[in-house]
């Protein structure tokens, strides 16, 4: 791979910009569908110069900058302009304007930083709509679309060791922790995907994840100016809005790699209407990976049986698995034949065991495999109580040690030392540190099947209980359940330990729902649905149902629903409840 020649993403832009200035990088398609505007690799480079001469203009040079950039061409410009001016770059979620920002606050608060590079228009936009509390308002901002090019040559040295960027966690377990990734962390991070999902400058990709998240940002916009190939790329927004737009923007670009979590493929199978959307063809899509939140082997099977009649291919999907703190990927590969999907007993898996039985029988849960162990780094199953290694088909933590593995989290030693500092038993082989994930799972024939997170497992009677099974139960049990928006945990009422379920309201049944005698019965008929279903398929008996409105769940920015903050809503009655 090109990459092997560079150890910084400095050095990589400025070789596109000499040897391939022409190159159009990336294309962003204003309303993601036809209108679009691109940018090319002489381009990026001169506006990534401007912003690093502003940035190095100032009194003093800040050692970290917000990224705060509506979708669009604005935030890549930042993101290298910070990395040419040797500033730590801190891509973040654009604040809700007359809303509060105690993510951005936090975010603020633990970086330290005092800069935050933006678009005109936003400037404009705090400064006139946001709540002056925030933190952002004490902030120096700069308007990269505004910048003049820069009069003198902007770019200092770099080298693979020095910081890239702080990519702050999701907080679905916590508050949120900047992760310190490195230049080498990264071109080893992209280089492996690269490697593992066969990737290479004919490769063509479609993205609409968000540029703040790690999967938008190195899993795809990055993996483009390392490889050197064409990105088209839309909002968010555009995607939740009407699906199908990602479907025929891979059509018309023809593209070969893309993904998204798992929801995104449901989403797409369940608006999907072959009347007035079959006009797509998938036929050129080579790698369609999966990650960043459980991925259900039914999501799977519907969306190649939707979908094989345009070309689609079951041996393109690839689920995969990976954290921010190992900079992004850690398992995932292209493979030849469809993934792979076992059945294990469940009563075995409640124990810390996979065994795996046949499909459909009684007890069994499907486990999609989520790729290989890769030989560059060193990923081992680890009991999270012993540090005792586990043997294969023996569910554990998942640790991780290798190049890819970032250097800790910014300003906070403690939580370094804790997460990327474990050592396996004394009596291990091993002769490393690891980063303890906090995910559960276990390995099969050197593939990577996860579980689940410790944090969220509930413990009832002696048995383990994932949370992702019980809300997949409890969504299925009646029609009033909003899919994928169910939060299941454990909390005390009453010196008793208990199973809450907190799950939104469908939109349909909202409308019906407008007196208060309506919504008691629904209220009964739910929790005596997702009761019922629980019991016969768990034995597990759920205390309480709430129903609360649409779109009130707490998530994370990448989708993953928050059950710890959930739990915390409920046990302090803050919930919109219906």
């Amino acid at each position: 791979m090109q990459n092997r020649m560079f150890t910084n993403l400095v050095d990589l832009l400025q070789y596109r910009a000499v040897v391939q200035p022409e190159l159009k990088l990336y294309t962003y398609l204003t309303d993601g569908e036809d209108e679009e505007v691109s940018i090319t690799a002489a381009e990026l480079n001169r506006r990534a110069m401007s912003a690093a001469a502003e940035l190095k203009g100032l009194e003093q040079k800040p050692e970290t900058a917000l990224l705060l950039f509506p979708p669009g061409l604005d935030f890549i410009a930042g993101f290298m302009g910070c990395l040419y001016a040797g500033v730590i770059a801190i891509p973040a979620y654009p604040p809700h304007f007359r809303r509060p920002t105690p993510r951005l606050d936090s975010i603020i608060h633990s970086s330290g930083t005092t800069v935050a590079l933006t678009t005109g228009q936003m400037m404009a936009d705090i400064a006139g709509q946001l709540d002056q509390t925030s933190r952002i308002t004490t902030l120096r901002l700069i308007a990269v679309d505004r910048l003049k090019a820069a009069g003198h040559y902007a770019c200092e040295p770099c080298s693979g060791g020095q910081l890239a960027f702080l990519q702050y966690t999701s907080g679905s377990t916590g508050n949120p922790k900047g992760v310190m990734v490195t230049h080498g962390n990264l071109l080893h991070n992209m280089g492996l995907i690269a490697k593992y999902f066969r990737l290479s400058p004919q490769t063509k990709i479609v993205n609409w994840l968000p540029a703040y998240h790690d999967m938008g940002l190195i899993g795809q916009l990055l993996m483009s100016l390392m490889l050197g190939c064409e990105l088209a790329f839309m909002s968010p927004v555009n995607f939740i809005q009407k699906p199908i737009r990602w479907l025929k923007a891979i059509t018309k670009y023809g593209a070969t790699y893309s993904g998204a979590p798992n929801f995104a493929y449901e989403l797409c199978v369940s608006k999907f209407n072959p009347e007035t959307d079959g006009d797509i063809d998938l036929s050129s899509w080579e790698l369609a990976f999966n990650g960043a939140e459980p991925v259900r082997e039914e999501t799977l099977r519907k969306f190649v049986d939707t979908f094989a009649p345009y070309g689609f291919r079951a041996n393109s999907l690839a689920p995969s698995y990976g954290l921010a703190e190992g900079t992004l990927y850690v398992s995932g590969c292209k493979k030849e034949e469809p993934y792979t999907a076992i059945w294990l007993k469940s009563d075995q898996l409640e124990q810390n065991k996979a065994v795996e039985t046949a499909a459909g029988a009684p007890g069994a849960r499907p486990m999609v495999a989520c790729g290989i162990i890769v030989p560059e780094q060193r990923t081992i199953i680890v009991d999270p109580q012993t540090h005792i290694p586990c043997g294969e088909m023996e569910v554990g933590e998942i640790w991780v040690s290798g190049p890819s593995v970032a250097q800790g989290y910014w300003r906070n030693p403690e939580a370094s030392e804790e997460d990327f500092g474990a050592v396996p038993a004394a009596d291990s082989p091993e002769g490393r540190t690891f980063l303890r994930t906090g995910d559960l799972g276990f390995i099969r024939q050197s593939e990577l099947f996860v579980t689940g997170r410790i944090k969220d497992v509930l413990i009832v009677a002696g048995r383990n209980h994932y949370p992702q099974d019980l809300e997949l139960t409890i969504q299925s049990s009646h029609p009033a359940i909003r899919n994928e928006y169910i939060a299941v945990f454990q909390t005390v009422k009453d010196d008793r330990e208990i199973v809450v379920a907190v799950a939104e309201l469908n939109r349909e049944h909202r409308q019906r729902t407008k007196r208060q005698d309506d919504l008691a019965l629904l209220r009964k008929e739910v929790l005596a649905a997702a009761r019922t279903a629980v019991a016969e398929a768990h034995e597990l008996m759920l205390d309480d149902v709430v129903l609360i409105k649409t779109g009130t769940i707490p998530k994370t920015s990448s989708g993953k629903i928050q059950r710890r903050l959930t739990k915390s809503m409920y046990e302090e009655q803050l919930l919109l409840i219906w």
